[in-house]
């Protein structure tokens, strides 16, 4: 029951997106600019929601999230309401991992986006921030976020890492949602260099941490 209300959710979601990105390619952006601005604070706070069950269960696509924000929202205000949503749900899930264990976790989540979990768990982030930060500025924060609990990271040891990796990460995102749909060419240029600099990152930190997996086993 609970496998077929996550596929139903992650459906759900997929096929709002779908229409969603389909509205603005078809009517435009700012009309649905304008019914946002008329929502006030729920347009956010329905953002905010979205992007938080998208980490909290993995297989959810966390990133269109980001770029519906700049893409609605504008840059600055879809990013800091990303980096709301990065900070409470990533705090929320390395708090649910280190609190109740693996096989909660393993209930939520599911067998597959599990493994990947106890992948990263064995990368012994304790200790090592930087190889911490790198990985969580991927785009499997989410795993990384439950793994960094279950290893027995300390709050402090993973809140520093957090923080810095949202507010590097999730820029470039943003921009890239809102440069797309605004036709901002010098954001879209800053967005694109982003996004290709935390490929570049993402590659380097994989590599790294594969190498240390080998060495440890």
């Amino acid at each position: 029951m609970l496998r077929l209300r996550r596929f139903l959710l992650i459906a759900a979601s997929i096929a709002g997106l779908a229409v969603l990105f389909h509205l603005i390619q078809v009517h435009g952006l700012e009309p649905l600019r304008n019914q946002v601005e008329r929502l006030g604070v729920w347009a956010p706070l329905g953002i905010v929601l979205l992007r938080g069950i998208s980490i909290l269960l993995p297989a959810l696509p966390s990133t269109a999230y980001s770029l519906l924000a700049g893409a609605l929202l504008g840059f600055q205000t879809g990013f800091i309401v990303i980096v709301i949503a990065d900070l409470l749900f990533c705090e929320t899930a390395f708090l649910l991992a280190r609190s109740y264990g693996r096989e909660p976790i393993k209930r939520l989540v599911g067998n597959q986006a599990m493994a990947k979990v106890e992948g990263f768990s064995r990368h012994q982030l304790e200790g090592n921030p930087f190889l911490l930060t790198g990985l969580l500025m991927t785009g499997l924060f989410d795993f990384v976020s439950y793994a960094a609990g279950l290893g027995g990271t300390s709050w402090r040891g993973f809140s520093l890492p957090l923080l810095v990796s949202v507010l590097l990460s999730d820029a470039p995102i943003v921009a890239l949602g809102a440069g797309i749909f605004s036709g901002g060419k010098l954001l879209l240029g800053a967005a694109l260099l982003g996004v290709f600099a935390l490929a570049l990152i993402a590659g380097v930190v994989k590599q790294r941490a594969r190498r240390q997996a080998e060495s440890a086993s």
